[in-house]
């Protein structure tokens, strides 16, 4: 779907993207980065609005440099900042862009109305968009990029300002984009929880560096690491203090320190359970000690892990580019 090679991009004080190469295909691909990594002067370059420094990028097999008019016929478009006519209802901006799009009237309508319908809008659709919520406008957005039918959408933070019911409700419509219609998605966002939930695939960019890509499952796989949270008893009341003692006693090696558990339960210990014994010993020593077993489960990366762990010989160079470059960018809004 997507593909650059050492794709770059310099203004004249920063370097937003820097010798970027991969390779995107079908599904929901997450682009994660810092505020300032790169993500919408790549996604602008893709769309063919803006021109690439040096190396080059196909989006569907095509040239981003010589066929952008292409490329947007058969892209949709989800921009980051609130940018609708406020007198305007969402029916008319929507077949308007639909129009835009090379529909024909009819079908303009037709596939408005279904459109507004998926995310959610049909009872809203003739309203001014000025009344519209943050979450409103923002599904509104989604519509227009979808309204043509086109065969990849690109959508730039499109959970930014959304509480959490709303940036819930806007992740699950993301992915049946893909599962219901087909349609491949490139989502950009800097939450990393939100890509775990909904990608196939993620994009790891730090200072217009890669930094990794690779399936989700790669990046949340499971680990040797077993999560148990009990509760408190009358004979023990700091429940994970006895069960750490105990369990150290056991010969069980144990992380430092204990986290925050569900309300109301207790803490969570963290202790390496190289074999399924491990969860035999564990769930003797807490009915042992009278004390009430909440959760035991294995520990998965997650993707902040990137930037924190793994390859640091990698990462470590690029940690302040995003803080410097983020500097940089808001003295240069106008070039970008």
């Amino acid at each position: 779907m997507i593909a650059t090679e050492s794709l770059s991009k310099r203004f004249p004080r920063v370097t937003a993207l820097d010798r970027l190469s991969l390779d995107i295909g079908p599904g929901v691909t997450g682009l994660v980065g810092a505020n300032g990594a790169g993500k919408s002067t790549m996604i602008k370059i893709l769309l063919g609005l803006s021109p690439a420094t040096e190396g080059r990028a196909e989006v569907l097999g095509l040239d981003v440099a010589t066929a952008g008019d292409r490329i947007r016929e058969q892209v949709g478009y989800m921009p980051e900042h609130d940018c609708l006519p406020p007198d305007v209802s969402a029916t008319e901006f929507v077949v308007h862009m639909a129009r835009m799009s090379g529909l024909p009237a009819t079908a303009a309508r037709e596939r408005t109305a279904d459109t507004l319908r998926h995310v959610g809008l049909y009872e809203e659709r003739y309203r001014p968009m000025g009344g519209y919520s943050t979450g409103m406008k923002q599904r509104v957005k989604l519509a227009q990029a979808l309204v043509h039918d086109p065969r990849l959408v690109l959508l730039d933070e499109p959970t930014n300002g959304l509480d959490p019911v709303g940036r819930d409700e806007m992740l699950g419509l993301i992915r049946r984009v893909w599962t219901d219609f087909g349609i491949s998605v490139l989502v950009t966002s800097h939450l990393l929880g939100e890509l775990e939930r909904t990608c196939d695939h993620v994009v790891v960019i730090d200072g217009g560096r890669l930094l990794r890509s690779s399936s989700t499952s790669d990046f949340t796989r499971t680990t040797t690491t077993l999560a148990v949270e009990v509760t408190d008893s009358d004979a023990h009341p700091d429940g994970a203090e006895a069960l750490r003692a105990a369990l150290t006693t056991a010969g069980v090696t144990l992380h430092a320190g204990v986290e925050d558990g569900l309300p109301g339960a207790g803490h969570i210990l963290l202790l390496e359970a190289p074999g399924e014994e491990t969860y035999d010993l564990v769930r003797d020593t807490v009915a042992g000690l009278g004390l009430g077993l909440v959760r035991m489960e294995q520990r998965r990366h997650h993707i902040a892990e990137v930037f924190t762990t793994g390859d640091q010989t990698q990462a470590q160079p690029q940690t302040q580019v995003p803080a410097q470059a983020e500097q940089q960018k808001e003295k240069e809004v106008p070039t970008r």
